[in-house]
Parts: structure tokens; sequence; C-alpha cells
């Protein structure tokens, strides 16, 4: 029965005190072909284990599954397996091809949507699009067999939904208590004739107990105990009972297939493909005394057309003689509360599409939820008494004190299972509409002790923890913080000063590893934009001793103006803090001094006669070169803006005698930023790398459709190398060109693309940078918009209109479809595709079509931020302008 205590405001954090967060979608969608699941000799992560070996070797880190739902240490899994008949495999897990294979990398080639979810997780929808015909594996593989000028050969580029012929598998689940945990999984016959379809629910342990001694011996347990129930048993999570409809229980080990990858004897007569092998081949392959550490239970329907069907299953740590009684009540109802969470959330003057939008954005964004575990130390090393494993190159070996073992959220849980810092930065700041508290703790995650390095260094990515990412973490923390604080109206100072101290190693590593010559001007390498060099600025041709970048070095500007901010805030707390200030302060402005005067000949990176930004490369000779891309890099300076109020820096007395000092006795320092000596109508201060006629000359390129304004947004990469390639000749021919879409480059794997397509994050840094301009400037400081048209707008109408350039992306065309969608004929003419959207992570800067990963809805869910973020007064009156032009244009059209 649904617990009394679960009814008041299950779906909003804070309001009850039990762990309803407990049990999630925290499975991921592809633990084949990940570092962390890499025991090859040579380091071939993508074939250590493939999709074909998957459904044959027990993990060791973690468990995947198609919208898997477990507990937040992944002691226990569930999820639901397809069969149509046809297949040669049991539908699992999601398929895709691998980095080798694509000839855009690594790809996953399945429909599947995250519909739906509340912040708990108390509901939560997903579905799984499966053909009726064998799934084209094969010819999957075999067509994307191509150069890097095609794009990708998708499912729906196949005959697999031709005629309809698919089954759409709606999967939800609801709780009724915190260890009550309901699923159903509703089939539909999309096809026009009669099809059978085979379901089948999973339930099984992680196979945590093969690398412990002392798990070893206390083996976890399913066993049957009715026809309708599994009883779960481990010492971890005691005792569970399994639920389910009349169906064909099936057991077997969550243990390795020895004989069919290694040809070497099992261990147990029952293992991981065992119930595969039984519903396919017939094989005895299940345990007939219905024990085991995996078990389902095997549904087979025949489906008229338009026909449905739902099977129930309920793991609940109660007994109960009627599982089914209250069912489809509790469904009701945590559909209902989330209703009336997404209702409460979202402003009464949105359109519906917008609303539709801002619920999936955030839905998907809670789906990608994953139990990310690994231990660094036991995967160079081994486990406790077994010998070390063999590689050639031990990938990670400085990050020994790394122990990762949390839900964490990911960019994608099946092309990007593995947290990235950077993204998750602009992760917290979305969640922290729905859930500040699981945003605060993300944050909190990389900077505590077993993540980020003793030197200071916040870990990347598991393909290389040492990679060095944007320093957005303080941007992210004072978002949260000040998100959090409008939210609930009270200052989480305690969450602020953590972070802070934290901070302040990453920023002395920054300062330490960075800034190679001591002079405020910094490196990186490629700085999670991966192709958008002329050449791979982690690996520079010979020849180049350093290269300071005009992003890194404007990255750290941002990282000294967040930090001084923080400080400011705890300085009203603390005096002390304002020691910090200061020093923050003149950081900030070493580094715009240095941005002026590199080398012996004082070179910028400014470029007067460009009126832009470039990254400047210093060869070993002595020699120094510009390096004239206009690309993001030479955008991102916008971004190192921050306010100071007058009342703040009226109350901070010893940070104000500080930057006076500093004012007075460093002229030339204070010059080079942007009026902080003068004051705007209401008295308050501007610190910004950008001084009012650099503003205006970057606007100007920035806002120019040539360049860098696209329908859509902002281009990585100014169009005008389209017709204009940069070349740098320097031990070979270096060139780069504008690319609106998939990357011709392999350079980093090859699947992103910075030389032309739309980018959410950098867009809204761009956006929210804009609109501190405007604080300051007020209304009445016009710029053109676009560059050339003569039309003039303030810097907030400017932000509001790059939004609405984005937010077109997720507009439906004259078909019918999103824009964002290929050219399939299903996006527009079947009515059960036409609404689903998809969250990619990049988008071509000339037509808006999405690509790279498909659910990325870590950083592309920064839309809702965008719909959130924009004050009511100026969405009623952009978009009802908007709809008024389109009614013209609409009535033009038929005339």
């Amino acid at each position: 029965m649904v617990n009394a205590d679960s009814e008041k405001n299950t779906t909003l954090n804070g309001e009850n005190k039990k762990s309803w967060k407990k049990w999630g979608p925290y499975i991921t969608e592809r633990q084949w072909g990940t570092v962390r699941e890499d025991y090859s000799f040579d380091g071939d992560t993508w074939n250590c284990i493939t999709h074909e070996k998957a459904r044959s070797i027990a993990y060791r880190w973690g468990e995947e599954g198609i919208a898997g739902f477990c507990d937040d240490r992944q002691i226990i899994c569930i999820a639901p397996a397809f069969w149509n008949g046809k297949d040669p495999i049991i539908k699992e897990r999601l398929f895709g091809l691998t980095n080798e294979q694509g000839n855009h990398g690594e790809d996953v080639k399945e429909l599947y949507f995250h519909l739906d979810s509340s912040p708990n997780h108390t509901y939560a929808k997903y579905l799984y699009k499966y053909p009726q015909a064998a799934f084209p594996y094969d010819e999957l593989i075999l067509r994307n067999k191509q150069d890097r000028t095609k794009p990708e050969v998708e499912l729906l580029d196949t005959d697999a939904f031709k005629e309809n012929r698919y089954f759409d598998c709606y999967i939800e689940y609801a709780k009724a208590d915190v260890d009550d945990i309901l699923l159903k999984v509703t089939v539909y016959n999309r096809g026009p004739e009669a099809a059978t379809i085979h379901v089948l629910p999973h339930i099984w342990f992680r196979n945590y107990w093969k690398h412990n001694p002392w798990f070893r011996s206390k083996r976890p347990k399913l066993s049957a105990i009715a026809d309708n129930c599994i009883q779960t048993y481990s010492t971890r999570n005691w005792e569970m009972y399994f639920y389910h409809e009349p169906g064909e229980q099936l057991f077997c080990e969550n243990e390795t297939n020895n004989q069919h990858i290694y040809n070497t004897l099992n261990e147990f007569p029952y293992v991981k493909d065992g119930i595969n092998d039984y519903v396919l081949k017939g094989k005895h392959t299940v345990n007939p005394d219905k024990l085991g550490t995996r078990a389902a239970v095997w549904y087979k329907k025949e489906l008229a057309a338009g026909e449905s069907k739902t099977f129930k299953v309920r793991l609940s740590k109660n007994q109960t003689a009627d599982p089914w009684s209250d069912f489809d009540t509790i469904f009701s109802r945590r559909s209902s509360e989330t209703d009336h969470f997404y209702e409460e959330l979202t402003p009464e003057s949105f359109k519906p599409e917008h609303k539709k939008l801002l619920r999936n954005a955030l839905g998907g964004l809670l789906w990608t939820k994953q139990f990310y575990y690994m231990d660094v130390y036991k995967w160079l090393n081994g486990e406790q008494g077994d010998p070390p494993p063999q590689r050639i190159k031990k990938r990670n070996a400085d990050w020994h004190h790394l122990t990762n073992r949390h839900v964490i959220s990911m960019p994608d849980k099946w092309e990007y299972p593995w947290y990235a810092a950077w993204d998750l930065a602009f992760h917290a700041t979305s969640f922290a509409h729905i859930d500040p508290d699981f945003a605060k703790e993300q944050l909190q995650l990389m900077l505590r002790e077993y993540y980020m390095h003793p030197n200071g260094q916040i870990p990347a990515y598991e393909w290389n923890f040492s990679d060095v990412n944007p320093p957005v973490h303080a941007w992210a923390v004072w978002e949260v913080y000040e998100k959090d604080k409008q939210k609930t109206g009270v200052s989480d100072l305690d969450f602020l000063e953590r972070a802070f101290q934290k901070l302040l190693m990453n920023f002395t590593w920054w300062v330490n590893r960075k800034d190679v010559n001591g002079t405020d001007l910094f490196e990186g390498g490629f700085l999670g934009l991966d192709n958008i060099g002329v050449f791979d600025r982690s690996k520079m041709p010979a020849g180049i001793k350093n290269m300071q970048q005009a992003d890194s070095t404007s990255w750290m500007a941002m990282f000294s103006l967040n930090m001084l901010r923080i400080s400011l805030e705890l300085a009203g707390h603390n005096i002390a803090y304002e020691e910090s200030a200061a020093k923050f302060f003149r950081h900030f402005l070493n580094i715009a001094w240095a941005m002026n005067h590199i080398g012996d000949r004082n070179i910028s990176l400014w470029d007067d006669d460009d009126q832009f930004f470039y990254d400047v490369v210093q060869f070993e000779n002595g020699g120094t070169h510009r390096l004239k891309i206009r690309s993001l890099v030479g955008i991102i300076p916008l971004f190192a803006v921050e306010m100071i109020s007058k009342t703040i820096f009226d109350h901070s007395y010893e940070f104000k005698v500080r930057v006076i000092n500093i004012m007075r006795t460093r002229p030339d320092l204070a010059s080079l930023i942007n009026h902080f000596e003068q004051k705007n109508e209401n008295g308050d201060f501007m610190l910004s790398i950008m001084r009012g006629p650099r503003l205006e000359q970057l606007l100007n390129r920035l806002l120019d459709e040539s360049e860098f304004l696209s329908d859509f947004g902002i281009r990585s990469l100014s169009k005008y190398h389209l017709e204009h390639p940069y070349e740098f000749d320097h031990h070979g021919k270096h060139v780069i060109k504008y690319e609106p879409g998939e990357s011709s480059s392999y350079m980093f794997g090859g699947n992103s693309n910075w030389r032309g397509p739309i980018w959410f994050p950098l867009n809204y840094l761009i956006i929210q940078s804009l609109r501190k301009f405007y604080t300051f400037y007020g209304p009445s400081q016009l710029y053109e918009f676009p560059t050339g048209s003569g039309n003039k707008l303030n810097l907030k109408q400017i932000a509001n209109e790059l939004t609405v350039r984005l937010l077109k992306i997720f507009d439906k065309d004259e078909t019918g479809k999103y824009r964002y969608h290929s050219n399939h004929d299903e996006f527009s003419d079947d009515g059960h595709f036409q609404d689903l959207h998809l969250f990619y992570e990049f988008f071509n800067g000339d037509t808006g079509q999405g690509l790279g990963a498909s659910h990325q809805t870590g950083w592309t869910a920064l839309v809702a931020n965008l719909l959130l973020e924009m004050e009511d007064e100026d969405y009623r009156n952009t978009f009802s302008d908007l709809e008024e032009e389109a009614f013209v244009a609409a009535s033009y059209r038929e005339q």
C-alpha cells in the first residue's frame, strides 16, 4: 500500500526526510566499451568488451540496461528486455557503433526517448521503439564504413521501420515508498498486422562479490518462493520481493560465460547469457531449481494491429498477498504529482510547445543520472589476492587516489557513459532549477579528496583524468548558490564556503601548472573544444615552445572574477574573506595586463586590425605568431565580466581600500579593465576585460550573419572561414575551414565538431554575459543587431534575440517535424514520432539539424535555463511579437 508519509510532495526535494532518491534510473545504457571495463593488454578499450561479448561477460564496475532502475549503490537492478522473435539476441542493451566503426565516431543506433521524471524519480517514463523485423545489426556496421564527408547511416535509413512495423514500448516506474518500486511496460503494435512480442522483465545483482573475499562467502541470492514472486537476499539489501504476473521464471548467475568467451571451463553451470540462450535456442542454460543472481520473467503476447498490452512487476521490501490492488492508483497519483510539480515550475505565460520542451529537457536530464563506480588503484593493481592486470600502458597511473562510487549526472548514458568535469558544471546549473540539493552535491563531489587530485586538479574523464577542461566549476558553484537562494530564500553559506576552500586549491593548480612562464598567460590544450584549433592544441607541432591561449587565459580571468564574487559574499559573514577578494582582484588585473603584453615585443592577444582575440604561439627560436582563426576562442573573453553592487563595495571596507590603492599606484592596470573607476546610475561597478570600444568591436563580429550569427544561435567558427580557410604552414600545412555539420577531422575521435556548429553551453554563457553587461549599461546603450542591418537593440534585447534563435531549433517546420530532426519521413508523417524530443550534442550552424550524441540532455538541457531565466515580461513580449510576425508571414504566403 502507499505509505501515508509519501503523500506530501514526494516529487519535491526537502519536503520529506525519506531517501526518495535511493532508487532511480541509475543504470547506464552502455557499460561495454568503457575504460573502466578495459583489462586488455594493449588498452584497446572498444574491443576489450564489445556489444557482442556484453551479454556473456559479467562486468566489474557496473551494469547496463534499457530504462533500468537500481538503488544508489547498484546492488539490485531491474530493467525490461524484449524479443521480436526474429533477432539473433534478446534486446537487453542498446546497440551502437564503436569509435572505429562509425564514420563520425561512436554512435548509438537505436530509437529511444527519455520522456519524463520527477526530481526524486517517484515517477519516470521512457519510450523504446523496437522494430518487428530482425534488427539490422550487420547492415548498420557495413553501411557506416564510409568516409567522413558523408552523413552517418541511422536506423531509420534502413527498412527496420518500413510500413510502421514496430512496437512502441513504454516503460514507466512509480514508487509507493522508498523501497517499493512499481514497473509497468506497455507495448503497442504500430504495424498493419498482428505481431508477437516477448517481454522479459529482469532482476539481478551487480557482481560485487567476485572481487571481494568477504562478500564472496556471502553471495546474494534470487529464489522463487511462489509462482508470482521471486525473493532477493543479500547482506547489503537484505530481503526484497519481486512480484510479477503469471509468466515463466528463468534463473541464471551474473557470471561470465568463460567457455564462450575464453574457451575455458565455467565456474558455474548457468551463466550470464543463460536466459538469452534458453529463450532463443531452447538450451538447458537456466537453473531448474530456480536459484541464481540473475532472473527474468518471460511473457509472450501476440498483438493485433493497433493493440496494446501492459505487463506489471513490483519490487518491494514488503510481503503482500495482493501487490496489484493499489498498483494503478499509485501510478496515477505519482503521475499527477509530477504534473503538478512541472505546473508549479513553469510560468503561466509559456506557450504549450515551450512547456513540453521544458519538461522533456528536464526529464531527460534526470534520466541521465548514473551509478558510476571506479577505483583506479584496484583497476591498475588488481584486486586483493589477484595478480595485477598486465597492460602496456597504465592509463591514469597518477590518479591512484581516485575512488568514485556515486550517482553522477552523465553527458549521455550511451555515447558518454562517464562524467566529464565541465559538462557536469553546466548540468548542475540546470539541476538547480528542479533539485538544488542534487546540484550542490554534484559540484561538491568533484572537489572531494577521493575525486580532486592532491595537487588540486579536478578529474576530467576516465579516458584521461589528467586532461584539462575549462575552469567553470567556480562559475557553476556561484550559479547554483544564487539559484538556490532565489528558490528557497536561504543562503547556503556552508555549501559556498566548503566549495570555495577546495576551489582555492584548484585555482592554485592552474596558476602553478598551466601558467608555464609565470606571466599570467595560460595554456591548457584543447580545453574541451576538441578540434577548434588549426592543429591539436594538446599536441603542438615541433618547433613550437608553447601557446598563449586566448580562451584559457580568459577562462582564468572569469575564474578570478568568480572567486572574487564568492569572496565578497562570504565576507558579508566573515570579514577575513575580503583578503581573498583583494587577491583575486589583483589576479584579474594581472591577467588583463598580460593579455596585452606577450613576449619581448609585447604582442597582445587582441588584434587591433581584426578587432578580435587570437591564440599566440611562441616558437623555440623566440618568435611569436598570432593564429588568426575567428572562433569561439576569441569570444570567450566576453565571459570575464562581473558586477559589484555599490552596497557590497561600500560594506567591504578592507577590499575597497585595497582596490583604491591599486588604482592609484598602478593606473596602467586599471586602464585595462572596463570603467572600474566609473559607476552606473545605481552606483554599481563592473569588472570586465572587454573595455567599451572592444565590446562593440567584438559584437560587430559576433552578431554578423556572415560570421558567427546563425538563424539558430552563435556558431563555433566564423562562416568567414568557408571562403577563407586559415592555413598555418609549419612542419607541414595545417588548415581549418568552416564546417557547419559533422567534422571531417579525426581529431579527438572525430565525433564532435567545433568548426562551425552551434553548442548550447557556450551560447548560454554568451547570453548570460550580455545580460550582465546590460545590468551595468542599462537600456540606453544600443548595438546593431544583426550587424549591418541598421536595427539597434540594447544588450538584454540582444540576449533575448539569441535565445529566440536557439529555441527556433526546437520549433516545428512546415512538414510538422522538429527542425533539429533529420529528414526522415517518420518525424513528419508518423503521429507516434512527431512530438518526441531528442537533445543533441550540437547543431548544424546553417540548418539547426541535431548532430553528435542524440541524448546529451546534460548540457543541451540548458534550453530549460534559457526559458526559465528569461524575465516573464520579456518572454511575453518576445513570443507574442513572434506569433504576430509568423501570422503576417503565413498570410503573405497564402496570398
